[in-house]
């Protein structure tokens, strides 16, 4: 048994059977080990910060340390992020903010600031790639890494590195984290979800079936509740039900998704850790403060959103091919609608323009909550918004938007708007 203190670093192992890690560090006395057959074997992680929205803010106001505090929109918003102090009350991500202050009425409630939080997240992973360059991120707050073959460069296994390494993101940015440690992707993202918050968890190869087999299916990433509902109906409940059908047979009645379900059922996920993966979509939404069915409404802030996409895309030098529509109706059904363009674009006018069309088939009269839009299919923008002999104002649209462009990065965003936006 190999173990491994996670404030210190001291680490030792032990070949003789029975023979188990310590309660507490000899070194430091901290309670803090984490012991593992394999500990010096993995080098597979999945980091992910805890509460990290909300982490931020109590970085930032020492006076909310103690308090619940939630992250999100108004009264009718979600919540964003909620400390673990909010979470012992019941409240969760993705909850409608009149239910989380219903279980917390104490709740300090803060406006999400997403910028700050983008500049912190990518501290974070200024850090992690200091100690490898295979980092994949999946978010602004979490990330694969892959930290094969690094034990000479950091005088210890990749467990001790990581251990520093969340050290390391505490001290310098007020931030903790939680590990994941196992032989694949896969695997690494469920450990880290094991011992939240400030854990370290980990899954060799051992016990990855026996650990597995208990499991609901919905714990597989990518199984959402839609195929967790068609698996379930199918008499597939657990992972343990998923190994008792040839690949085949999962192939021929889940398609491509089926031989994935094979693989991770028994554990295998040979994906790589890609830090070159690319952005899959880019989207904005808003929550509206009373339920409207206006039209005049919707498309207003359609046009808001599609400015924020295309000021993103162009920030990242991307540009998208589809694009996707979002409404919530005032009962909280989730409504996607999704139209594809013949070139790519980055321009707002050209996202608000197909966006549109779909809003204007959707609008039927129901009342909506929530807006958003997405671009999807991401490229380089290198070859967007062409010139297109059928559409000859399209140029003009083009130099308009650029123009705009240019007098919001020397007067400020709101330097200069379009007449849609007056509507709000």
């Amino acid at each position: 048994m190999t173990w491994l203190c996670r404030d210190c670093g001291t680490t030792a192992g032990h070949d003789a059977p029975g023979d188990d890690a310590p309660r507490r560090c000899p070194a430091c006395g901290t309670p803090r080990i984490v012991a593992h057959a394999e500990l010096g074997e993995l080098s597979i992680a999945h980091i992910d910060c805890d509460a990290f929205y909300a982490t931020v803010e109590k970085r930032d106001n020492p006076a909310l340390t103690d308090r619940p505090v939630v992250v999100g929109g108004g009264r009718r918003g979600v919540v964003s992020a909620a400390c673990y102090v909010a979470r012992m009350y019941g409240v969760r991500s993705a909850m409608p903010m009149f239910k989380a202050l219903e279980a917390c009425p104490e709740a300090v409630v803060i406006k999400p600031n997403m910028a700050k939080y983008v500049a912190v997240g990518r501290q974070v992973r200024a850090l992690m790639r200091a100690v490898t360059p295979l980092v994949e991120p999946l978010s602004i707050d979490e990330a694969f890494l892959d930290l094969t073959g690094t034990e000479t460069v950091h005088g210890g296994s990749p467990a001790r590195t990581l251990a520093a390494l969340a050290r390391r993101i505490h001290h310098d940015l007020g931030v903790t984290v939680s590990i994941g440690l196992s032989y694949n992707k896969f695997l690494a993202k469920i450990a880290s979800d094991l011992d939240k918050p400030r854990g370290f968890a980990v899954i060799g190869r051992g016990e990855a079936l026996d650990f597995l087999a208990t499991k609901p299916v919905g714990i597989i990433w990518g199984v959402g509740k839609a195929m967790e509902a068609r698996l379930n109906a199918d008499g597939i409940l657990r992972i343990e039900h998923l190994r008792q059908a040839d690949e085949r047979t999962l192939a021929a009645r889940y398609g491509a998704i089926g031989r994935r379900l094979y693989r991770l059922a028994r554990g295998e996920d040979d994906r790589k850790v890609d830090p070159d993966r690319p952005t899959k979509s880019i989207s904005a939404e808003n929550t509206f403060n009373t339920d409207t069915s206006d039209l005049g409404t919707l498309r207003a802030e359609l046009w808001s959103l599609c400015e924020t996409v295309a000021r993103r895309m162009k920030k990242s030098g991307l540009a998208a091919r589809g694009v996707t529509l979002k409404l919530k109706t005032a009962e909280f059904r989730l409504l996607t609608r999704s139209t594809h363009l013949a070139t790519a674009t980055q321009l707002a006018e050209t996202l608000y323009r197909s966006a549109d069309a779909l809003l204007a088939e959707a609008a039927d009269g129901t009342r909506f909550r929530l807006i958003g839009v997405g671009g999807a299919d991401l490229s380089d923008a290198a070859t967007a918004d062409p010139p297109d002999l059928f559409d000859p104002e399209s140029n003009k649209r083009r130099r308009v938007e650029h123009a705009m462009d240019e007098v919001r990065a020397k007067l400020g965003q709101d330097a200069i708007t379009k007449g849609r936006n007056l509507v709000k």
